[in-house]
């Protein structure tokens, strides 16, 4: 009786916890994802307000948890590749197909999305099929992304999604040694 009283004070220490807190974020997600089902297929952690589609057609680098952030949706028909610490933020959107036009109960075929190594994808981005992102691109939030940046080292932004701003390739890569 005494474990009982003692589970069910911390299951109310953790409901009154402000809802930003990992811990209560994480067990209100883990309940969603694996008690009621959302994204049950997902063997990462992902919001319950996110969708994640087909999982065997993502192929993702170290450190990458797409569908983590909230309202994020990640259609995959076509593949979706993502490189080592690639973050992706709240509400982003990859879109690896689109529908026939005379027939929207089908998919266009094509090339996956490509996100190289050590990205930054902002609120609310939209990437769209078959674009590829090289490493160390950086995506401004809301922007829409309709075409590639296979060279990276870049800030992009816009709809549609223009080079704004090119990152410096040394400071890039100093950074990236600082994580390992």
């Amino acid at each position: 009786m005494k474990q009982n009283s003692l589970v069910i004070k911390i299951i109310r220490k953790i409901f009154r916890m402000n809802p930003d807190t990992p811990i209560r974020t994480g067990i209100i997600n883990w309940v969603f994802q694996r008690v009621f089902g959302y994204n049950r297929h997902v063997p990462w952690m992902v919001h319950f307000t996110s969708i994640v589609g087909d999982v065997s057609k993502i192929k993702l680098g170290k450190a990458v948890y797409p569908g983590d952030s909230i309202g994020c949706y990640i259609q995959s028909v076509n593949g979706i590749e993502i490189g080592d610490y690639t973050n992706i933020g709240p509400g982003v959107g990859l879109i690896s197909s689109n529908h026939d036009f005379y027939d929207n109960t089908k998919h266009i075929q094509g090339k996956p999305i490509k996100i190289g190594k050590k990205c930054w994808i902002g609120m609310n981005a939209i990437i769209l099929p078959e674009v590829e992102l090289g490493d160390f691109v950086i995506v401004g939030a809301g922007s829409v992304v309709t075409k590639s940046f296979p060279e990276g080292y870049c800030v992009i932004a816009g709809n549609p999604a223009k080079k704004i701003r090119e990152l410096d390739i040394k400071k890039c890569h100093n950074n990236m040694e600082n994580i390992r």
